[in-house]
């Protein structure tokens, strides 16, 4: 598959999204009316200023964190909400009740119990850092300490090579 290939798939794919009805089209569309511009011009503008902003933005660690946050938990969410789900758990009693619950606490920021071994999580963490910077700094020395051996060792056999060259060339036995 060259590069022509997959530039072809790129935008055989966009232009199947771009015609599927969903909020993102949506939008899209009414942009398209009030303006005069193809959404499909808009799509790829928006595409290429985010990108740029990742780039070289101020506070693109944001836009980034929301792309990789936001959209998933809005789909996961939208998933819990499906038409399937609710036809065959609606019968289940309380069931909007744990679902709203559920919802809830799923979209809650830190958990109780996380804060009630939030101490003891950090003082694992800072020992297993701590570990791993050691065993990296002993890896290191031994690094350096192996490599100074070689670099020894071949400078032994240099100097003994060039020793028996010079012996050679002055007819000395």
């Amino acid at each position: 598959m060259g590069l022509g290939d997959l530039f072809t798939s790129i935008r055989d794919r966009a232009d199947k999204f771009l015609n599927e009805k969903n909020v993102v089209t949506d939008f899209l569309g009414k942009v398209e009316e009030k303006t005069g511009v193809k959404k499909k011009i808009i799509a790829f503008g928006a595409v290429a200023v985010t990108g740029l902003y990742l780039v070289y933005g101020y506070g693109a660690s944001l836009l980034c964190n929301m792309i990789g946050f936001v959209y998933p938990a809005y789909y996961s969410i939208k998933a819990i909400e499906s038409f399937f789900s609710d036809i065959f758990l609606y019968w289940f009693p309380f069931y909007y009740a744990f679902k709203c619950l559920f919802l809830l606490w799923c979209m809650a920021p830190v958990s109780p119990v996380f804060l009630k071994h939030e101490a003891t999580v950090d003082d694992m963490v800072n020992d297993l850092s701590g570990k791993a910077m050691s065993a990296a700094e002993n890896l290191t020395r031994e690094g350096n300490r192996e490599g100074a051996e070689r670099k020894e060792t071949s400078e032994l056999k240099f100097s003994a090579a060039a020793g028996v060259e010079q012996r050679y060339r002055y007819g000395i036995t």
